[in-house]
């Protein structure tokens, strides 16, 4: 098994720095420029980049610049799927995006890690697990998504929380680390009719 699809399985792994290929992450870097230098009404030069960018590309899928990742390869959108300005995903294993998400501003998906020990960290050592944002799920401004972590289906992760344990469905949770404030309930439905 070669490296790559090492970093295409769904499961974590060690690795040293030598062991990254870097020619597809300069592909990947390439395409994030072009990405970046592209005009608001571009939409179909933007959706070009990212069906040869991402592993999965669904059309509805619509990233605002500036854009960031490591590979591209091992991302998966599977459906409507949002991402604001500023986003960031080290993708060294995948990361799949259910239907109907929204990603806000700033916000970065970390699959990678390093070493704890600071003699292993400076031998280039690191660590990477998958993350899995499942349908309906709204990820606020500034959070952070560390690797292994499932955020469940349409719950709501607060701005500036630090995501770094599965979240279940259908709940909102916030702060660092990223807990379970409470769940969706009926409450919440927004009544647009005036009175």
């Amino acid at each position: 098994m070669n490296f790559k699809e090492i970093m295409k399985q769904n499961k974590g792994y060690c690795s040293k720095h030598t062991d990254m290929p870097s020619e597809l992450q300069q592909k990947a870097k390439e395409l994030c420029w072009k990405y970046n230098q592209t005009g608001p009404s571009e939409g179909e030069k933007r959706s070009c980049i990212l069906k040869e960018l991402f592993g999965t590309y669904h059309p509805l899928t619509f990233i605002e610049p500036s854009f960031r990742c490591d590979y591209g390869f091992n991302i998966h959108t599977h459906g409507l799927t949002v991402i604001n300005y500023n986003c960031v995903i080290l993708d060294t294993s995948p990361v799949h995006i259910g239907a109907n998400s929204f990603i806000a501003p700033g916000v970065c998906l970390a699959c990678s890690g390093h070493a704890v020990l600071p003699i292993q960290r400076a031998e280039g050592i690191g660590t990477s697990k998958p993350i899995t944002i499942e349908d309906d799920v709204w990820i606020g401004a500034n959070v952070t998504v560390c690797g292994g972590v499932t955020i469940g289906k349409g719950s709501i992760i607060g701005a500036g929380s630090v995501v770094n344990k599965d979240i279940p469905a259908g709940v909102i949770a916030v702060g660092n680390p990223c807990r379970v404030l409470r769940e969706i309930t009926k409450e919440d439905v927004i009544n647009l009719s005036a009175e």
